[in-house]
């Protein structure tokens, strides 16, 4: 393993701190709880929006945290949630009289963590109210979940909220709009590499060289089926498949494109896949109205892919494209 490492149990703390350092007059760093907030946060005036999950997805979630995104991620260490007290104190901090938002991607931990610490802060007199993002179409259940996983489209309900948020828009609005966005939302992905854990040191599962893993989750979850290499053209047109027919996607639908890097692919390569699906759907009467190619939410090194589609409409369109400042501009 060749990796910019000093001691691999202070990886998260070390990232988090150069992402403060980068960020000074808009990030607070609290190391306490691996926690990564606007500077001018709390605000008396708007919802607070908070995720956690595991670290090793980066920009996702930490990276994103700032005015029209989101107002603090806790991570946990690479690939684990955070623990439950991340979640209270975060919430804690953040709370104001409007309340706060939890978005949580389907995954176990995830849940666990965010349930119990929703319940503690609660009893505290802080509203709070939970979204749970399952935009993977790959399988229904996998180790670390009940139900689908939340990968990449979990950005498009983090840059909605965010942006309304921003606007004024009370708690429950925000729920309903998280759970419009995610009800229209789809992905699917896959791997030509594993993804190496720096604590491990080795990669976290084994693909021969002429192999992939087509459906592969974030933490390197097994996908559908895993089979001999195939060309870009055959990759993306089995994930827009997959994608497409599972809303369904139809001829005269305008959405948002997104292929996203799963941390170990060049943007040329994604710019290649990212042609071939547009043309693809163009073919199936389908207009893409927004496109997004880079990495968005990765696996560490991992190098593959995932197909992001959203359905748009004009309420939509309009919180994506709502200003936005981060660490990482994406959006």
């Amino acid at each position: 393993m060749k990796k910019f490492v000093n001691d691999p149990k202070q990886y998260v703390p070390e990232m988090l701190t150069g992402i403060a350092l980068a960020n000074p007059t808009t990030l607070r760093y609290v190391p306490e709880y691996n926690l990564i907030m606007r500077a001018d946060a709390p605000s008396d005036k708007k919802v607070s929006i908070i995720q956690g999950s595991g670290s090793g997805h980066e920009p996702a979630h930490v990276m994103i945290v700032g005015r029209g995104m989101l107002d603090a991620a806790c991570p946990g260490d690479v690939f684990a949630a955070p623990p439950m007290d991340y979640v209270l104190e975060t919430t804690k901090l953040l709370a104001t009289p409007m309340g706060v938002l939890h978005i949580v991607n389907n995954y176990t931990g995830d849940r666990m963590a965010f349930d119990m610490g929703k319940e503690m802060a609660e009893a505290e007199g802080i509203r709070i109210e939970t979204v749970i993002v399952d935009d993977d179409v790959s399988v229904k259940d996998s180790t670390w979940t009940v139900g689908r996983r939340g990968v990449a489209g979990n950005f498009f309900v983090i840059k909605a909220v965010g942006a309304a948020s921003e606007q004024g828009a009370d708690l429950d609005h925000l729920v309903d709009l998280a759970k419009r966005v995610n009800s229209v939302t789809r992905s699917m992905g896959m791997a030509l590499t594993s993804g190496t854990v720096p604590a491990a040191g080795r990669p976290n599962f084994e693909l021969g060289d002429d192999e992939m893993e087509m459906g592969v989750g974030i933490h390197g979850e097994p996908g559908r089926r895993r089979e001999k290499l195939a060309s870009a053209n055959a990759i993306i047109d089995e994930l827009l498949e997959a994608v497409a027919s599972d809303l369904p996607f139809k001829s005269g639908d305008n959405v948002a494109l997104m292929i996203n890097g799963l941390g170990g692919t060049p943007i040329s390569e994604l710019y290649i896949l990212y042609g071939r699906a547009h043309q693809q759907l163009e073919a199936r009467g389908i207009k893409v109205q927004r496109n997004y190619v880079g990495s968005y939410c990765t696996s560490l090194d991992m190098a593959g892919c995932s197909l992001t589609l959203v359905r748009l409409d004009d309420d939509l369109v309009k919180l994506l494209d709502a200003p936005a400042e981060v660490a990482v501009r994406i959006f």
